[in-house]
C-alpha cells in the first residue's frame, strides 16, 4: 500500500490513466505544496459545457478520502475520484499536450459525455416576455437564420432554463451530417458572443427525421 493511503481503501481498479509527460508536470507542481506528502491529485466532473464535461482538478489531503471514492496507487502520488465522479470518468486519461505555438498544459481525454439532452422536465412552452428569451430570438433572427438559410435551415428557440439553451434546427440543418459542426462552430459561437450570459446550448432536434440534408457524405 502506498504511504499515507487511508486503510479504507482498496488498491483500486485504474479509473484514469495518467501519461509519464502529465506525471511529471503534476510532481513538479505537487512538490511546492505545503504538506506534499499527505495530498493527493482530486480529480472531478463539475458540470458540461454543450456536449462534454467540464473538470476540476486540485490538491487535497488523501485522508479526505471517503470510502465512496475510488483511490488509485500511481507510481508516485494517489489519485482521488470522487464517487460520483467515477462512472463518468472509467476509462480517461490525463496527458500533457503541447500545441502549435509551443505552449503546454494537462489535458483530460474522456471517452465518456454527457447524455443527449431533452425536453423531458422542461417547461416547453417559450416565455417570450424573458429578457434573455428575446435576445435569444433576435440573435437567432437576425444574425444565424440569415447565414444559414442559404443552406435551406433553420434554428429556433425552445426552451431557456438556468441558462441553458434549447435550440431545434429544421430544414436543411435537420437530419444534416454537418449539423455538429454548424451548431459548435457557428451558431454556438454567435450566441455566445452576442449573449454572454448562456451557460450551455443544446440541440434537441429528432435528426433521424431529416429529409433534406445539405450535405452528404461522399460514397467510398
Amino acid at each position: 500500500m502506498m504511504a499515507g493511503m487511508s486503510a479504507d481503501h482498496d488498491d483500486a481498479a485504474t479509473v484514469l490513466t495518467i501519461t509519464p509527460a502529465a506525471r511529471a508536470t503534476v510532481l513538479e507542481v505537487l512538490a511546492n505544496e505545503d504538506g506534499a506528502d499527505t495530498l493527493a491529485l482530486w480529480l472531478e466532473i463539475s458540470g458540461t459545457n454543450a456536449n462534454a464535461y467540464s473538470y476540476d482538478m486540485y490538491f487535497q489531503a488523501l485522508a479526505d478520502a471517503t470510502t465512496n471514492d475510488v483511490v488509485q496507487a500511481d507510481d508516485q502520488i494517489p489519485v482521488v475520484i470522487p464517487g460520483s465522479s467515477v462512472a463518468r470518468l472509467q476509462g480517461a486519461s490525463l496527458d500533457f499536450v503541447v500545441d502549435e505555438a509551443g505552449e503546454g498544459g494537462l489535458v483530460i481525454v474522456n471517452p465518456n459525455t454527457p447524455p443527449a439532452p431533452t425536453l423531458a422536465g422542461l417547461d416547453s412552452t417559450l416565455d417570450l416576455s424573458d429578457p434573455l428569451a428575446q435576445r435569444i430570438v433576435a440573435v437567432l433572427e437576425e444574425q444565424v437564420n440569415p447565414s444559414i438559410a442559404s443552406h435551406g435551415g433553420r434554428a429556433d428557440l425552445v426552451a431557456v432554463e438556468s441558462g441553458s439553451v434549447y435550440l431545434r434546427l429544421s430544414g436543411g440543418c435537420q437530419g444534416c451530417g454537418m449539423a455538429k459542426a454548424t451548431l459548435s462552430q457557428g451558431i454556438e459561437v454567435i450566441l455566445r458572443e452576442s449573449v454572454p450570459e448562456i451557460v450551455d446550448i443544446f440541440d434537441v432536434t429528432d435528426h433521424a427525421d431529416g429529409t433534406n440534408p445539405f450535405y452528404e457524405p461522399a460514397l467510398g
